[in-house]
Order: structure tokens, then C-alpha cells, then sequence
């Protein structure tokens, strides 16, 4: 099983940030909220963090942690490790994903998710206490 971390990157309008995987990408062009894989020796924070920075050139601060999900792909099993996040600096630069949007909470159930990342934008809702 390989350990990732997301971010559910929330800005001032309380809008979560979301990221369509690019065509070279598995899973293409299904949306996700970003992050990555963790190293070894790197705490799940610390990943997060490394991998916001490399994917998308900004800055970002940990809020809180939410439960983590464990999905089964075909070629592999992950732990999903997500964390409520804000963007404390910089500009929001591509790397990896073929684009993104701000999106309001009630348009997030709508998106063609990757399979894991499912449960998390679930659970953030019923953390909102947008959905029962």
C-alpha cells in the first residue's frame, strides 16, 4: 500500500480548489484534490506541503486533517491522507494537471472524480455539514 496526501485547498470565498489530471496522467482527466506520495522519513504533512509547492509553486498552511481512505485501483492500493488546507503565498502555477477551478460546494459532487478521492470530498461535505 503506498501512503498519499491531499489537499483540500479552501480559499477566502470558502471555495475548495480542484485539479483535473492532464492526458499523460493515470486516471486522465479525472478531477482530484493535489498531493503525493510520501517518502521515506517524510511525515505526511511535510509531503504535503513538498508536493503543493512542486505541483502547483505555492505555499500552503495545514489546518486540520481529515480521515484518510483506503481505495483499491487495479494496479495498486493507496491510503488517501487528506488535509484542510489554506494557500499562504504565491501564485498558482500548473506542473502536472491539465487545469483547475475554485469550485463552490455545491458543484463538487458533479466532477468525474478519481475513485479515492471520492470519500474525501464526502466526508469534507458532512464536515461542513453540507450534506447528512
Amino acid at each position: 500500500m503506498i501512503d498519499v496526501t491531499c489537499a483540500l485547498i479552501i480559499d477566502e470565498q470558502n471555495r475548495l480548489f480542484t485539479a483535473q489530471r492532464s492526458k499523460k496522467m493515470s486516471l486522465p482527466l479525472k478531477w482530484e484534490l493535489p498531493g503525493g506520495k510520501i517518502e521515506p522519513n517524510e511525515s505526511a504533512e511535510s509531503c504535503l506541503i513538498r508536493e503543493i509547492k512542486e505541483e502547483l509553486n505555492v505555499e500552503i498552511e495545514i489546518v486540520k486533517s481529515l480521515e484518510s481512505n483506503k481505495h483499491t485501483y487495479p494496479s495498486v492500493t493507496i491510503c488517501l491522507i487528506p488535509f484542510i488546507c489554506k494557500q499562504v503565498s504565491g501564485v498558482i502555477s500548473l506542473k502536472e494537471h491539465a487545469k483547475f477551478k475554485w469550485r463552490n460546494t455545491n458543484e463538487l459532487l458533479d466532477l468525474d472524480w478519481a475513485e479515492a478521492d471520492i470519500p474525501i470530498i464526502n466526508n469534507y461535505l458532512k464536515h461542513l455539514n453540507v450534506i447528512t
